[in-house]
Parts: C-alpha cells; structure tokens; sequence
C-alpha cells in the first residue's frame, strides 16, 4: 500500500540533499579564494550549476521505482503535495522547498502551463512577504573619533587562513571612503554599519555585504577583498545603490555564498536594493530555479491585472534567428527561435540552443545577459499583437502550438529587456552617444579577456542597461577566443585585387580580421574614431593573437566588477 506520507518524505529529503550538497559546493569558495585557485572557482560554479537537474533526476528515479503504475495517479500526487506542504510548515525556505516538488511533478505528468490539481500555485503572492525573521549579521558602532578601529574589528572578524597584507592601512581606507562617500550626510555622517556573517565570493575576489547607517538614513555598503602575493587587502567600497546593483546583475555570474536559509537573504538583500525584483536575487545567489518561479509568478501576476495590455514585437531591428516580443509594462522580451535563418546566418536550432546553454556556464564578466529557458509557456491569444501573431506563426510555426484559445511556446528564452544599443546611440547627446561607444569598445575587450569572442558586433546585438552599462544579448555566434585566427588583412598585390567585391585570398571558418570590424559595426564616423583612438586593441590582430597566447597558459586576465574609482588607495 502507498501511502502519500512516505513518499513525501522522500521527496523532502531529497531537497535536503541537494540543499546540503549546494552547501557543500558553495563552502569551497573560502578555500578557492585562500589558495587563489581560480580554474577551481570556475569548476565549482559549474559543478553547481549541473546540481539541481542531476538531484531532480536521481529523486526522478527513485520516486518512479517506488510509485510503480502509480506514477501518474493524480489523486495520490494531490495526497503528496498535501502532506509534503505539512513536512515544510513555516520554514524560511518554504518556496525552495515547493519549487523543487513542482519541478519534480512537472517532469512526470509532462505538465504544460500549471496544473494547479498536483502544483503549489501561488501567483497571488510575494514569496518573501512572510519571512520576518533577520538574517544573521555583524552590526557596529562607528567611533566618530577612532573610525579606523572600527573597520579593525570589522575585518578582525572576517580572517582567512592567509592573513591581511596591512590590516590597520585597509581599515583606514575603508573609513576615508566611507566618510568621503558619505559626506553629504552632514558632519560625522557615519554612525554604524552591519554585515552580513555570510562572505559572498565569485570570481577573485570576496566580498562583505551589508548596510551603513548614518544619523536618518542607510546606504549599501560591499566591501571588496581581494587575495594577492603579499596577502589579503580590502580593494573597494561600493555604497551607491546602481554600483551594488551591477554588482548584483543578472549579466554576472552567480555569487557562492554558504547562506544556512536563503529567503531571509533575499529580503535583507531587497532593502539594499528595492528596485531589484525578487526573481534576480534568488537567481544571483545561485538558486536559478527558484528565480525562474518568481520571474513566472511577477510576471503573470502583472498579466493578469492588466488584461488590455498585449504582447507586441520588442522594439529594435528583426534578428535573422530570434524572434523577440516583450509585454510593454513588464521589464522582460522572450524570444523564440525561428524555423529558418536567412543568409548569412549558418547554425540550427540546436546549435542556438547549445549557445544559450553556453552562455548560462560562462563567467559573463558583467557583459553578457542572463537568459532563462521556458518550455511550454501558455498565453491566451487574444493578448498577442496580430501583427506579431502573424510572424511567430510564419517564421516560428516549430515552436509554436495552438490549444483552444491559448498559445504555447514549446521553448522561448527570457531575458531583461534593455535598450538595444544602436537606438540608443541615436537618443543621446553627442557626448552621451560617445560614452555609450567607448563602453561598447569596454564590453568587447571584457569578453575577450574571458575566452569570449562575440562574433557578431553589429549595435543591434548590445543593450544598454538601465545603469548606462552595454551589455551583449545574441549569442548565436559566439566562439571561445582561443578558437579563433585571427589574421592581419593580406595587402592587395594589384589594382584587381584592390578593388574585388569578394576576398581575393582564401578565407577559413575560424578566420578573424580585426582591422576590418569597423566597416560592419555600424558606428557613425565620429563614434568609430573615438573608439579607434581608446579601444584601438580591438582592431590589433597582434592584440588579439597576445590575449589568445595567455589564456592558452591559463592566465585569465582580471576583470574587476566595478570601476577603478571605486578601488581604494
């Protein structure tokens, strides 16, 4: 006989093993960081991003072993959730807890949109509006005559195993930036400070996240450590809300941070940053699962309550593989891959979606935008755009299903919207056009030095964010660096040549040419030269062939998540 209760509790502690083994993986980071062992950062974060599909398909196999012919009996699924949402009561995860059993349901009744019989729906609510309970933290009172003491019993209370390079000189900083930052608080604007106990790492450096307190109001406050030859120092202090947010992006890697409840987190990390929805936090955590709930749940709560908006083309030029619609109220487009590319494009639908899984394991430095896929999102009909209907049933009929009044997208992908950059450019002042350009140049020397070559660098393909930041978002072409030839331009050997439409040498797959990519980025005259004259290395096939040289031997250049002004002195 089964009985519900049972197999409840085996799905429960199922989540507790893969919460554990989360944990575990995240714990690493200390030691990555101590032992300044970077290739074994990078294999973590993969490690941990493969972990939730691997314990849903171990708990998958077991659950399908115990159930028998059972595995679909509705009626004894319903008893599961019933006793499952018993086993969790009022714990601060609860809606870990209820994802992982809803990704699990879905996977055996091939469920398509929600089935509210077997799920946990809850559209109606904020997850975290029930957490009260605060995160666990170190708070202090700033001296106003001693504030460097302060900072030394801050950092006295976050070692390592390898000691401070000068512990009373980083302590110092830290107090000059803060007051200097601050300062427009009024005199002595520094009143108190509190952190977080959890050390959030990613990449190199390791970081102190928390609040600090003046007279009538806070500020974030991230203190950023980095691990060099000479030991541990503190390399900045970010205390502006856009600098901590693009520190929390969604178009970074995720942060390991060995947090005992995560809910609790987010709420601390939301009054930080109240203009970050909740689904980014849980999803730069490194709980890409549950931040696909919360992006489902905002979304189409926002749907529902306003059923005169529809869905329309997102502005911008067509892409030859994706069609791109967007809700105009909500901060998102999804994109559909289309069922054939026109020339020049030469890839297939599954070498697009092999890129966007690329893209998903990749440190993406701040300059590529985190895409999430969704397999069959259902929208009543009515609320698409004709026009847009027309196309998606033209152009993406493979991905595309008509049931009853309803759409269903068998796979799309969802990312923020951002405001693609060759419109932007066009907006701007002159000279916001040209520091628009120079952060264009920025993003492309970024991903280069991480392994990443964007292949395609027309405007179209890069957004600007709402931070001013332009990041690249259309991944069908991107290539490792280290793939790539990258060739000087052979010199015409007549007037022929010179002139040919065509190359008049031959030209391999994997051949690049850095001198010619300003005739097909398509930047105004004025802009081309300013970038020419800061970024000049992209246009350098040495530049390239060096980088190309470096990363071979495994010396990842650094790319700091915040500007030089930020760093300390």
């Amino acid at each position: 006989m089964l009985r519900a209760d049972a197999i409840a509790q085996q799905i429960h502690d199922a989540f507790d093993d893969y919460h554990a083994r989360f944990a575990e993986i995240s714990r690493r980071a200390r030691r990555r960081f101590e032992q300044r062992d970077w290739a074994g950062a990078r294999a973590d974060a993969a490690e941990r991003l493969d972990l939730y599909d691997a314990c849903i398909g171990d708990c998958g196999r077991r659950l399908a072993a115990t159930l028998g012919t059972h595995a679909h009996d509705r009626a004894l699924w319903a008893q599961v959730r019933d006793h499952y949402a018993a086993s969790i009561g009022d714990a601060i995860d609860t809606e870990l807890y209820k994802t992982f059993y809803n990704t699990l349901s879905r996977r055996f009744f091939g469920t398509r949109g929600v089935d509210p019989a077997v799920e946990f729906v809850a559209l109606d609510i904020e997850s975290t509006d029930a957490i009260t309970r605060p995160v666990a933290r170190h708070s202090y009172a700033v001296s106003e005559r001693r504030p460097t003491d302060t900072f030394i019993r801050v950092l006295g209370n976050y070692r390592f195993d390898v000691p401070y390079a000068h512990l009373t000189r980083c302590a110092a900083a830290i107090a000059i930036r803060l007051q200097d930052d601050l300062a427009h608080w009024g005199e002595h604007p520094v009143r108190g400070i509190e952190l977080l106990d959890t050390v959030f790492y990613r990449e190199r450096r390791a970081y102190l996240v928390g609040r600090v307190f003046g007279e009538h109001r806070f500020s974030p406050c991230v203190i950023a450590l980095v691990n060099g030859e000479d030991g541990i120092r503190a390399e900045a202090v970010l205390t502006r809300r856009a600098d901590v947010a693009q520190l929390f992006g969604v178009s970074r890697s995720y942060f390991q941070a060995d947090l005992p409840t995560v809910g609790d987190a987010v709420v601390f990390l939301r009054s930080l940053l109240p203009q970050k929805p909740v689904d980014e936090i849980y999803t730069v955590l490194g709980r890409a699962k549950q931040g696909k709930t919360e992006r489902y749940r905002s979304f189409f709560r926002y749907f529902h309550a306003h059923p005169a908006e529809r869905l329309v083309r997102a502005e911008g030029t067509p892409g030859m593989v994706m069609a791109v619609f967007t809700l105009p109220g909500q901060p998102l487009v999804f994109k559909v891959i289309r069922d054939h590319f026109a020339w020049p494009k030469n890839t297939t639908r599954e070498e697009v979606q092999a890129q966007y899984e690329r893209v998903f394991r990749l440190d993406r430095v701040g300059r590529l935008l985190d895409a999430q896929p969704f397999r069959h999102l259902r929208f009543p009909r009515a609320r698409f755009d004709p026009a847009l209907l027309q196309e998606l049933r033209e152009t993406c009929a493979a991905s595309l299903e008509e049931d009853g009044e309803d759409i269903v997208l068998r796979l799309c992908y969802v990312q923020r919207r951002l405001r693609p950059l060759d419109l932007y450019l066009r907006e701007q002042t002159a000279e916001g056009a040209r520091q628009a350009a120079l952060d264009y140049g920025q993003a492309i020397i970024d991903l280069a030095r991480n392994d990443i070559f964007p292949g395609d660098m027309l405007l179209k393909n890069f957004g600007v964010s709402r931070h001013r930041r332009v990041v690249f978002y259309d991944y069908d072409e991107i290539r490792a660096v280290s793939e790539c030839n990258f060739r000087d331009w052979p010199k015409a050997g007549s007037y022929e040549e010179q002139v040919a439409a065509e190359p008049w040498f031959h030209v391999d797959p994997d051949d690049v040419f850095p001198e010619r990519f300003g005739m097909f980025m398509g930047l105004p005259g004025p802009l081309l030269a300013a970038l020419k004259t800061v970024h000049g290395a992209i246009f350098d096939p040495q530049w390239w062939r060096t980088l190309q040289a470096a990363l071979r031997r495994g010396e990842w250049p650094d790319t700091p998540p915040y500007p030089d002004s930020l760093r300390l002195a």
